[in-house]
C-alpha cells in the first residue's frame, strides 16, 4: 500500500533549539568551554548607557564573525544566509526560529570599526 505524507508544512510541532542540537556538535563544545563574557567588558566604552537605538549583543556579532573563521565562510552575507538556515549556528548565538539575524552592513560595519 502506497502511503502519502501530505501537508508536511503546516505541521505545528513544539521543540527546542537544545533537542535539535547534537551533543558532540563543535559549536556545544565551544559553548561550554569558553564563556564569551569577557567581550563586554572589552567594549562597554564603545556604547552609551542613557541614550540612542538598542545595539545588537555585541557577543552575538563576535560569534557570527566567529562562525564564519571556523567554517570558511568569507562573505557576510553568505554568513548572513548560513545563519538564517542552520539550527546549530542558530543555537550557537542564541537566536530562536523566528528572530531575525542582523544583516550583513551590521557585521561589516561592526568588523571595521
Amino acid at each position: 500500500m502506497l502511503t502519502r505524507n501530505e501537508n508536511v508544512q503546516l505541521k505545528m510541532e513544539i521543540i527546542s533549539l537544545e533537542e535539535l542540537m547534537p551533543e558532540d556538535h563543535l559549536l556545544r563544545k565551544i559553548e561550554d568551554n569558553i564563556d564569551f563574557s569577557f567581550i563586554y567588558e572589552l567594549v562597554k566604552d564603545k556604547y552609551c548607557e542613557n541614550n540612542g537605538r538598542p545595539s545588537i549583543d555585541p557577543v552575538i556579532l563576535f560569534k557570527m564573525i566567529f562562525i564564519g573563521y571556523l567554517y570558511g565562510i568569507r562573505s557576510e552575507r553568505r554568513l548572513v544566509e548560513e545563519i538564517k538556515y542552520n539550527i546549530a549556528y542558530r543555537w550557537f548565538l542564541g537566536i530562536g526560529l523566528k528572530e531575525s539575524v542582523p544583516n550583513s552592513s551590521t557585521i561589516s560595519q561592526n568588523r571595521r570599526r
